[in-house]
């Protein structure tokens, strides 16, 4: 696991990264200075992100907050002090895991390894969720294309969707694609589409 460690203080790192090193995590690159950290972040391309604030102000919190988004990857954040709205920030900025009460050794592979499991679980979820809403938009277009059919060819339902996908198969394309293309063409001919 290739772990990039985010903290100013350059002795507290260095016990981080003493602490990673001692439950065998040795890929880990220590970042102490946070100007172009997004740039250095996506050219580390790191597995995951651990970073320790102490106790941030507000500025770096939501500088920290902008960076989950930016880097898509899971990030523990440990801190030693927080507030209600600073967690509902973390949260709703994709923070993995949001530690509060500082950073301890025997604490770090816990940590980071729920981040990842808590990144990848909520991954997947995003992946279901535009599937779904990718399905419902085809199913739509389809039922509109469907509705077009019928009330050009005076057609029920079934032969319709059978004229869409010998369309789409005789096309090679999705039966969605076709679905599109009739309703795109419908409203450009005058239709209701």
């Amino acid at each position: 696991m290739k772990i990039a460690v985010v903290d100013e203080s350059a002795a507290r790192a260095a016990v981080i990264e003493e602490g990673l090193r001692e439950v065998g995590l040795t890929d880990v690159t220590v970042l102490v200075e946070r100007t172009g950290l997004v740039r250095r972040l996506h050219e580390l391309s790191p597995d995951v992100v651990l970073m320790n604030l102490e106790n941030p102000g507000r500025d770096v919190l939501e500088e920290s907050f902008a960076l989950s988004r930016a880097l898509s990857r899971p990030i523990a954040m440990f801190v030693d002090q927080s507030d209600e709205r600073s967690i509902a920030e973390a949260v709703d900025a994709g923070i993995s895991a949001y530690v509060v009460d500082g950073l301890r050794k025997d604490r770090i592979k816990p940590v980071l390894e729920l981040a990842v499991r808590r990144f990848n679980a909520f991954a997947r979820l995003q992946n279901e969720l535009h599937e779904a809403r990718s399905a419902l938009a085809d199913r739509r277009a389809i039922d509109k294309a469907k509705a077009v059919l019928m009330k050009r060819r005076g057609i029920d339902e079934p032969a319709a969707y059978a004229l869409l996908r010998k369309q789409a198969m005789d096309s090679g394309r999705r039966l969605a694609e076709v679905a599109d293309a009739l309703v795109t063409a419908e409203t450009l001919l005058g239709g209701e589409g």
